[in-house]
């Protein structure tokens, strides 16, 4: 609607361009062209055409002909008659229309009076241009200001439609409508629309103002407001936004009414008052900043008191963001919560019940192409209580370090670089303390046509100094080792198929990885850990992540992959991945709860990618092991997706001692207005659904419900929540409930509520 306002500033522009017009006094080329000789006398320096009975008499009249240009490209039409009064007024009848460009405004009649500087237009108006349609029953135009009675508009581009009793816009760029409805259903079909007694509009400002104004959605009316003030077009204002409705098992129903802070170009902020039927109202809100170097936002939510849980409840978060000059950079990022149910009561998933931790880090960085180094410190809230305090992270504070990498200009392709770290860990109990690393490194980058060779040398030195240790131990441990690595692949390709239409490519790769065994289990381990097996790690010099254990190695990684293209476009049918790690000596450095190594290689790695058809896609991924014969891990993911709206996805994961599940989801269109979505995740370890939803979605040309019924776990300890998602979208104004769409965008992969993505 809103937008629609801000266009109507066209018709009196161009009728105050057509006034300005009718004054010139000097004949055009075209009327010269065709012959035509000006009268002197001759009102308003119209021509006069040797072949037309023109009379400047009151009263006379005659057929007006071809079309006339009276200033630069402005034209007159007329299938019937004009008469030049002797008071100066021009008045054509028969249809009319002016043309300027693509804009047109058309009328059975036209009385323009040059002394006045005013036109009237009267019998089915209309004016038109790409974006606006007006019509009304008659109008005038004076001075640059407009005003038509029983105006209908239309915006071919929304598409939206309307009509106003009364439409006047003044000079100075104010509008104002009376008796005004907007609605983008076709006019057979008016399922919603709004009403106003009255709106005014500063076309300068954008900002509009509605009395009496009211939704209505299949008759009932919605919204009802006395006085409405909102921006035109895609300006910001400050005022109200559509509230949200919605229910869940643990916080009752509930409402949401945000209000919006328009403060500045770069800075707003929201305040979402909430209402639980069960807990009481959070007060929520958002500032959120926009400056030439830095950015962010503050949000938090505070309900005080409770009801269900006993006390007050709160969130906090911080994300910031700052460039500085000389490639420096600050960043804050940080969230705290009042309790550690506060994401299982508040969140609308099962995420809820997997957060552990929140980070909360403030870090200072430089980096430019051959050097990278800040400092940060990084502090976690635990939010899973069953961690053991010894389990919890540490606090990092500070974390200095630098990072460089530069290669020689010299026909030996040489680099060489360096990574060290100065890190402080602090914890409330356990052992705390400082840990210094250097490590040097030195390669040489051979690469070509079908071909990569990196030999590399590095020398890992790491050194602490600790407090609360046990009595006897070593305060001030220390390890030092070199590691040597030879990485090197090949790429073969061929054109396959009886058009040469595919490329088939086959690459193999193989790393050799030296570092000798030292002594590491009198080592602190402050933040290191085994990562999940993949093809990545194949070919990490470290079977660990973290700098409190170096994994001895006398080993060779290697694999292969392959792949298919199409070969006009690029487009990738098929990937797949196989490697595996061979031992030469059986590792001996562990984390103090990982089992000793007994074998001579690692699990296998396979993963593929394959495009079966058009509308097909599988993956696949397995991590094998060889000695035991069965899968370590497997997930396998089948998709159908012959449109967004249009998706079918079939999963299985399985971790072996933690987890087995099966996953299905569905978008699917039943007919051309009704949709139906669906999930169910279910664990076959535990033979019970984790999460389970169905819902339906009916969309016409101009308004859109849907309806989401959801059970999920969302705590630890297995108890479930029950939520309902209720969106009704009046297309081409807005939504009323939850963002159904949002979820469901989420919950199941591959699936877009906005048809036009692909």
């Amino acid at each position: 609607m809103f937008r629609f306002m801000r266009t109507l500033r066209h018709p009196a522009a161009f009728t105050a361009t057509l006034l300005a017009a009718a004054t010139v006094q000097t004949p055009l080329a075209t009327a010269a062209e065709a012959g035509r000789v000006a009268a002197p006398d001759a009102p308003m320096g119209l021509p006069v055409c040797p072949r037309d009975r023109v009379f400047t008499a009151d009263g006379a009249t005659a057929p007006l002909g071809p079309a006339l240009t009276i200033s630069p490209g402005v034209t007159i039409e007329n299938q019937g008659a004009f008469r030049i009064q002797e008071d100066g007024q021009l008045h054509l009848q028969g249809g009319v229309i002016v043309r300027q460009g693509e804009r047109s405004l058309s009328a059975d009649e036209l009385l323009v009076d040059t002394q006045k500087s005013s036109a009237r237009v009267s019998g089915t108006v209309e004016y038109r241009d790409p974006s606006l349609t007006v019509r009304g029953a008659d109008g005038d135009f004076q001075d640059g200001a407009a005003r038509i009675t029983g105006a209908q508009f239309e915006l071919p581009q929304q598409p939206a439609r309307g009509e106003a009793r009364l439409l006047e816009l003044n000079q100075n760029g104010q509008l104002r409508l009376e008796g005004v409805s907007y609605t983008t259903c076709p006019p057979e079909r008016s399922d919603w629309h709004i009403q106003a007694g009255s709106v005014t509009i500063d076309t300068n400002t954008n900002i509009g103002v509605a009395r009496n104004a009211r939704l209505e959605f299949l008759g009932v009316p919605i919204v009802r407001l006395p006085w409405l003030s909102f921006p035109v077009g895609s300006a910001r204002k400050t005022g109200f936004l559509f509230p949200s409705i919605g229910s869940s098992s643990r916080g009752g129903l509930l409402l949401a009414v945000p209000y919006y802070f328009n403060i500045a170009p770069n800075l707003d902020a929201t305040f979402t008052p909430t209402g639980y039927s069960r807990r009481g109202f959070d007060l929520g809100g958002e500032f959120r900043y926009l400056f030439s170097h830095s950015e962010g936002a503050l949000t938090g939510n505070l309900l005080p008191d409770d009801s269900s849980y006993g006390s007050n409840r709160s969130r906090l978060r911080l994300h910031n963001v700052t460039s500085l000059p000389g490639n420096w950079r600050f960043t804050l990022d940080g969230e705290n919560v009042s309790d550690a149910q506060y994401f299982e009561d508040f969140s609308q998933g099962t995420d809820g019940a997997s957060i552990a931790f929140l980070s909360r880090v403030a870090h200072l960085s430089y980096r430019d192409p051959q050097l990278h180094l800040g400092i940060l410190a990084r502090n976690f809230q635990t939010i899973d209580q069953a961690l053991l305090p010894l389990d919890r992270p540490y606090t990092e504070f500070p974390r200095a370090y630098a990072d460089g990498s530069w290669r020689t200009n010299t026909a030996l392709p040489l680099e060489y670089g360096f990574q060290s770290e100065l890190t402080g860990f602090r914890r409330s109990i356990g052992v705390e303390g400082w840990r210094m690393h250097v490590a040097p490194q030195l390669a040489l980058d051979m690469a070509g046509p079908g071909y990569f060779l990196r030999p590399q040398l590095a020398f890992d030195s790491t050194t602490y100094r600790l407090r609360n240790t046990a009595t006897g131990e070593d305060r001030s441990p220390s390890r030092s080792l070199p590691l040597a690595s030879l990485d090197g692949g090949l790429l073969f390709e061929r054109s396959v198929g009886g058009r040469k239409q595919r490329v088939l490519t086959f690459e193999p790769r193989a790393m050799y990885l030296y570092a000798p065994y030292r002594r590491q289990d009198h080592l602190p381990v402050f933040d290191s850990g085994t990562p999940d097996m993949n093809w990545v790690e194949l070919f990490r010099s470290n079977r660990y992540v973290g700098l409190d254990r170096i994994g001895d190695a006398n080993q060779i990684s290697v694999g292969f992959t392959t792949r298919l293209f199409d070969a006009a476009s690029g487009t990738r049918f098929l990937a797949a991945t196989l490697g595996q790690t061979i031992y030469f000596e059986s590792p001996r450095v562990r984390l103090p709860d990982e089992p000793p190594a007994t074998r001579n290689s690692s699990d296998l790695i396979a993963q593929l990618e394959l495009k079966a058809f058009e509308d097909w896609n599988v993956d696949l991924g397995m991590q094998w092991n060889p000695d035991q014969l069965h899968a370590e891990r497997s997930e396998v993911r089948v998709q159908y997706r012959p449109e967004s709206q249009r998706v079918m996805n079939l999963g299985y994961r399985f971790q072996r001692g933690r987890m087995e599940q099966a996953d299905f989801s569905v978008a699917w269109p039943v007919s051309r207005q009704w949709n139906v979505y669906g999930r169910m995740l279910y664990s076959l370890d535990q033979s019970q659904a984790i999460e389970t939803f169905a819902g339906f979605e009916y969309s016409s040309c101009c308004w859109g419900l849907r309806a989401v019924a959801r059970e999920y776990v969302s705590r630890r300890s297995g108890d479930r929540d029950r939520g309902i998602y209720l969106q009704l979208e009046l297309k081409g104004l807005s939504s009323v409930g939850l963002a159904a769409d949002a979820f469901l965008e989420r919950a199941i992969r591959g699936y877009s509520a906005d048809p036009r993505r692909r």
